[in-house]
């Protein structure tokens, strides 16, 4: 039986796909701007064996709702917004085996200083970081950075090739193995004839020179990708070892999986590559009862105007012009049609309103929420391996910490009853204890 493998996403924000949750009493992520809320959610998930914490990040507020950054503002629609990089040296203090999946936006940032920071976060956390590579998705953003728009889809994955390009060079390239003596008797430090000058020139970004950071224990981190358009998977197959999916129904998530699958074997990729992540979120307690019990309470807090900020800034529909009880299918935009075609799927005899959508939506975003007992939820977890083909989840919360708490104290234990989880860490950085084939990048990725 295949281990499943978890992950937690979560953002340097307040409330990050439950929309509206942080005013419940029992939620701590408004603390999100302190040390010691991060430091504590890393010994938990490190307790609980998490492959991963998997942070999300935007650059950009979300101004489609209302053509206005209000709604975003009111609800802590994923802003305010921190920097997620700036945690992980604190997390990793705290904790020995938890890797770090960080998300960096390279649409805006020359790949040569990028290169030098995840470098240097390698190093500290003695390799146990990862990149989850994203090429922005809001106009506010571009805007932000000195542009009028973002760049269409098309023109930001070839961008992203190019800097893939790039980032690949001074990694792995620019620096020899040995090329670092630390030879105190000879007053050597660094062999200047084992470092190699970078030079590429390119259509969207140029450079020639040396990479500023010694070889880190990964040299590339664990790349991972989320996007799911055509575009986007050809992308993954070419360059991700980890993708994260969302969507929701197993159907939708097995097409998915086929398709990022397919496009990795064209560009000579092992079949088992890349490892595949489906978003989830997990409401539970001890027993059905109090489990739904709790999810009826979290229901009390829901935001449908916050959930539909979110959702406009994904879909590009600007939901304000709309009532939420008005059907779904008189709003056209090829993102939310594909959305809405997914969720038809789960019941094909139904006709979404806009706000059942935002209901939907409010706790877990557009992936899947399950509740139920610590066995239901294993089952539950079973059958989304076995039918879609997924190597694990990228878990969610609902309410902060306790979500993830609920999740360390009352179902891995059930998984690990089953033999499904694992007991313990594997040795080495992140990508051994994904793969277990070593340190370094496997050459297959290299160029794509």
């Amino acid at each position: 039986m295949k281990e499943i493998r978890l992950n937690a996403f979560d953002m340097n924000c307040v409330s990050h796909q439950a929309s509206g949750l942080w005013r419940h009493p029992r939620d701590q992520s408004d603390q999100y701007h302190t040390l010691q809320y991060w430091t504590n959610l890393a010994r938990t998930l490190e307790r609980g064996l998490f492959d991963a914490l998997f942070l999300a990040d935007v650059l950009g507020i979300y101004d489609v709702y209302g053509s206005s950054p209000d709604a975003a503002l009111r609800n802590a629609a994923q802003v305010p917004v921190n920097d997620p990089a700036m945690l992980i040296s604190a997390m990793a203090l705290v904790t020995r085996n938890l890797g770090f999946g960080l998300t960096a936006t390279l649409s805006y940032e020359h790949p040569f200083p990028f290169a030098r920071r995840m470098s240097t976060l390698d190093h500290l956390t003695q390799g146990r970081i990862g990149w989850n590579i994203v090429t922005g998705y809001l106009n506010s953003a571009a805007k932000s950075t000195g542009k009028t728009q973002q760049f269409s889809h098309d023109i930001r994955y070839e961008m992203a090739d190019e800097y893939m390009q790039v980032v690949y060079k001074l990694w792995e390239e620019s620096w020899e193995d040995n090329a670092v003596q630390r030879d105190r008797n000879s007053g050597i430090f660094t062999d200047p004839t084992k470092i190699h000058p970078v030079r590429y020139d390119g259509k969207y970004f140029t450079v020639d020179a040396i990479h500023l950071a010694e070889p880190s224990p990964q040299r590339t981190p664990v790349l991972f990708q989320a996007g799911a358009s055509r575009r986007g998977q050809h992308f993954a197959g070419a360059h991700a070892e980890c993708v994260f999916i969302a969507g929701p129904s197993k159907e939708i998530v097995c097409k998915t999986v086929v398709s990022i699958r397919d496009q990795a074997r064209l560009q000579g990729r092992r079949t088992e590559q890349p490892l595949i992540f489906s978003l989830l979120t997990i409401i539970t307690a001890p027993t059905r009862e109090a489990a739904w019990k709790k999810y009826e309470d979290y229901k009390q807090y829901i935001s449908l105007e916050g959930a539909l900020t979110l959702l406009s800034g994904w879909t590009g529909v600007d939901f304000s012009q709309y009532e939420l009880d008005e059907p779904i299918r008189h709003v056209r935009n090829d993102a939310i049609n594909s959305a809405i075609d997914a969720l038809t799927i789960l019941n094909p005899d139904k006709i979404w309103t806009v706000g059942e959508l935002a209901r939907h939506a409010a706790i877990g975003g557009m992936g899947v929420t399950i509740v139920g007992s610590p066995t239901e939820i294993a089952d539950q977890m079973e059958a989304w391996m076995e039918e879609t083909g997924i190597d694990g989840f990228n878990l969610a919360y609902a309410v902060a910490p306790e979500t993830f708490e609920d999740i360390v104290d009352l179902i891995i234990p059930e998984l690990q009853r089953r033999g499904r989880y694992k007991t313990a860490y594997q040795p080495g950085t992140l990508r051994n204890k994904l793969f277990g084939r070593g340190e370094r990048l496997d050459n297959a990725y290299i160029g794509g």
